[in-house]
């Protein structure tokens, strides 16, 4: 039973985490996405707009 209490513990903070996230972002999405393309640019990454959407919508498992 304790295994299962520290895995609930972990899982509700981290929806706990997501959600104060999306509540205390200081940014747009897309202004978000353009500061990724542009550093990741800096860095010798090609990396196109539609890229950096496909690759966000992957990382929040919501990819159509």
């Amino acid at each position: 039973m304790k295994a299962l209490t520290l895995i609930s513990a972990f899982i509700g903070g981290a929806i706990a985490g997501c959600g104060a996230a999306l509540l205390f972002a200081p940014e747009k999405g897309v202004d978000v996405r353009q500061k990724i393309s542009a550093c990741l640019q800096r860095k010798g990454i090609k990396i196109s707009d539609a890229e950096v959407d496909a690759l966000v919508a992957e990382l929040a498992g919501s990819q159509d």
